[in-house]
């Protein structure tokens, strides 16, 4: 089973792929894991990707592809994947279509979590009291909501045309448990 999961942040779109990723006993890939994964390794992306976050520079598709790419083909993925924060661009989707493509593998599902602004807001600023996050501000959290409608949004757009069956937009106003419940009743009632 592959999922790729959509969302604003604040979502919960990381909560609800570690749910998922336990109830069917694969992965939950977030890019961020993955990124702070590959900076312990000691190799040529590696020391590439250590380089661009040190200057505080965005990671290029490319690097982040060939880091996905690798992720993926580990023996952990082999019944599948939840994607969590990858793909964010239309490049970047293209890639992973190629790349599952010749693994004669495709995308089952892409669940969109959507949640309503003003919730987005409250959920976030008590994530930031929570677990004392300094990056979880109300200019930083505009900045992140602009950016997502600007650059992921019409991405699941995208998706949305492109697997029409296959794409779930899921209540995220709710509980979390309520939530995940949604998530997991479609995904067991569907042959995968």
């Amino acid at each position: 089973m592959i999922l790729i999961f959509f969302g604003p942040p604040g979502a919960g779109k990381g909560t609800q792929a570690s749910l998922i990723a336990n109830n069917f006993n694969i992965p939950h890939l977030s890019t961020g894991d993955i990124l702070r994964d590959k900076l312990l390794q000691k190799d040529g992306i590696s020391k590439r990707l250590k380089h661009i976050i040190d200057k505080g520079q965005l990671v290029s598709d490319d690097i982040l592809n060939e880091i996905v790419s690798n992720r993926i083909s580990n023996h952990d993925c082999l019944r599948g994947f939840i994607l969590d924060g990858y793909p964010r661009t239309k490049g970047q989707a293209l890639f992973l279509n190629s790349v599952l493509n010749s693994k004669n593998l495709k995308i089952d599902k892409i669940i969109d979590i959507y949640v309503d602004e003003k919730i987005i807001a409250k959920r976030i600023i008590s994530r930031s009291k929570t677990e004392n996050r300094q990056d979880d501000t109300e200019d930083v959290i505009k900045t992140r909501m602009s950016r997502y409608l600007s650059e992921t949004k019409p991405l699941s757009d995208f998706y949305k045309t492109k697997y029409p069956t296959d794409y779930l937009v899921i209540n995220g106003n709710q509980e979390i448990e309520k939530v995940a419940t949604a998530i997991i009743k479609i995904l067991k009632k569907v042959k995968i």
